[in-house]
């Protein structure tokens, strides 16, 4: 019943004059779904915020920053990138752990058109000067710990400017963030341009580097505006099967929201940040994640709504101090990131008396959020992603990109206004990304009759640790600089907390000798802490091999796993 409610809702609140209006649009060449009523970049966004004033906007290990605090300074920095000749079309690199100046960081570019590069904060200094060479920013705005890996760093070809926030003492050569706010500037009055790219958000690739995906202005509103939808959505649901009435908004209060994961990940920039900010509401952020700490700020803040990967929504729900916390305020519990597991699901039902359990399927290629579902809708369903939001057309396809049967399994192909333009620098990986707008998504699903999405398996070889992409060619790649290595195969390993962790199979070239502690150190040097292998076995013969001579992963995976090396 809930189901054939949530298609009667879909129609009315896309039917025409309505909020969610679809329109066809040649979008980058392409018939695309868009939002017709959409603003056209996420500076209007931005600057209707202005109206919350004094209201909470920030709260950071006990500081608070409120909208009109936070327009000052975003206004502030986005003039000041001006004067320093930064303007529409440049970029401009982040490089630090989730600070509140982040977020008014990514607001003060992405206002005036500017393109923010999103460098993942775990990134070692040759990850670092990889994604600084290939998408050439023209300032970087970095901690500490960031500024540590670049300033000095000899694989870096050209230094841009230097922005230290939050530095213990003056750097030499590095502008200080206080410096920039400690003037009143005035936003420029500029139009940003739907197509330009908002930001670079980067994702690993199976050629073994990071790809930059330019996510449009117009997808990160069409994605503000699905999670709207979906709200709006289930609201509507509940309302039409229990017959209580939706309240109006201005008997809602603002939305307050923990938000766990990196900012430099559309699962916590897109998907949390700036629906919250959109909304009015509250940020809250963490120095790093633990549940224990995360608790008490849900009883302290009166938060609303649990952002995070699914181990950190099990690890809340199971901490010892969670019946003996005051977790009245929290109405959802959303995991995203990877595949919630079932169990999971009940387990929020079970444990909370007022939160709801709740899911999304996305990619940093569709800039957000591809599917949606929370409370009986996933209850009902929670081996289901949720149904695809309307700006997607969606499809499972085979391996000639040929269409499946409704309920068969398939590669999922998804298109619509919130597709990445593509990636820069690689026009090959976009092309074989993309194809007349559809998305490869890379991961083999089902569509059940009620459009509810089902995600069974990777096609791409790929590990997924805790929320972050790890892609086996990049790992292999650093591991087989050591001189010892003749083969290696990395894979996922089942790990109840994380999801998957990282395994490697490994065959030492003849009289070579090395332990795991060597590995491991060996990794450290290569690649960020995420993606170094915690599982390692070591084989006296070589791999298995196809006939093109392939390694058959699958098969060594599953042997290693059995206990069996062949």
């Amino acid at each position: 019943m809930h189901y054939e409610v949530l298609k009667d809702v879909k129609e009315m609140l896309t039917a025409p004059g309505q909020q969610f209006e679809l329109e066809r649009k040649n979008i980058l060449g392409n018939d695309i779904l868009n939002y017709k009523h959409a603003p056209p970049s996420l500076r209007e966004i931005w600057l209707m915020t202005a109206a919350h004033g004094d209201r909470d906007y920030i709260l950071y290990e006990g500081e608070r920053l409120n909208y009109t605090e936070a327009h000052r300074q975003v206004s502030s920095v986005s003039a000041w990138l001006f004067e320093q000749d930064i303007k529409t079309g440049d970029r401009v690199a982040i490089a630090m752990r989730n600070y509140p100046e982040w977020m008014l960081i990514y607001w003060a570019c992405v206002s005036v058109g500017v393109t923010v590069v999103g460098m993942n904060a775990w990134w070692t200094p040759t990850e670092m000067a990889y994604g600084l060479n290939d998408s050439k920013p023209k300032a970087i705005f970095g901690d500490a710990e960031r500024l540590e890996r670049i300033i000095g760093n000899g694989e870096i070809e050209d230094l841009p400017i230097l922005i230290g926030v939050r530095l213990a003492a003056a750097q030499e050569n590095v502008i200080n963030w206080s410096d920039i706010i400690s003037v009143d500037r005035a936003m420029p009055d500029v139009a940003v341009d739907p197509e330009s790219d908002a930001c670079i958000f980067y994702t690993s690739g199976t050629t073994g580097f990071p790809k930059g995906a330019q996510l449009t202005q117009r997808g990160c509103v069409a994605n503000v505006f699905n999670l709207i939808y979906a709200t709006t959505a289930t609201a509507m649901v509940t309302s039409k099967v229990t017959g209580e009435p939706v309240p109006a908004p201005e008997d809602q209060p603002p939305p307050i929201a923990l938000v766990t994961t990196p900012l430099f990940h559309v699962t916590a920039n897109n998907c949390a940040a700036q629906l919250i900010t959109a909304a009015g509401g509250k940020i809250v952020l963490m120095y790093r994640w633990d549940a224990g700490a995360a608790l008490k700020l849900i009883e302290q803040e009166k938060i609303t709504a649990m952002s995070g990967v699914p181990v950190m929504g099990r690890e809340l729900i199971n901490h010892p101090d969670f019946h003996t916390t005051d977790t009245s305020s929290l109405t959802a519990i959303n995991c995203g990131g990877a595949q919630v597991p079932p169990d999971q699901v009940a387990l929020i039902e079970k444990k909370s008396t007022t939160a709801r359990p709740g899911t999304g399927y996305g990619m940093t290629e569709t800039c957000g959020i591809i599917t949606s579902v929370t409370g009986d809708l996933f209850v009902g369903k929670p081996d289901s992603v949720g149904p695809a939001m309307p700006n997607f057309e969606v499809k499972c396809v085979d391996d000639d990109g040929n269409a499946v049967a409704q309920g068969e399994l398939g590669e999922i192909w998804v298109r619509g206004s919130c597709i990445i333009k593509g990636y820069i620098n690689r026009p090959e990986a976009t092309a074989e990304t993309i194809t007349e707008g559809w998305l490869h998504t890379g991961d083999i699903g089902r569509i059940d009759e009620d459009g509810f999405i089902y995600v069974m398996d990777r096609k791409k070889d790929m590990v997924l640790r805790g929320g972050e992409n790890i892609y086996c060619a990049e790992v292999e790649a650093g591991i087989y600089h050591h001189p010892s290595i003749a083969e290696v195969v990395v894979f996922g390993v089942p790990d109840e907390r994380l999801g998957e962790d990282v395994g490697v199979a490994i065959v030492l070239k003849d009289g070579h000798t090395l332990t795991e502690d060597e590995l491991i150190a060996h990794c450290r040097e290569r690649m960020a802490k995420f993606k170094i292998p915690n599982h390692i076995w070591f084989s006296a013969d070589p791999f298995p091999r196809n006939a093109s001579g392939k390694f058959l992963k699958r098969e060594v995976r599953e042997n290693v796993l059995a206990g069996v090396l062949q």
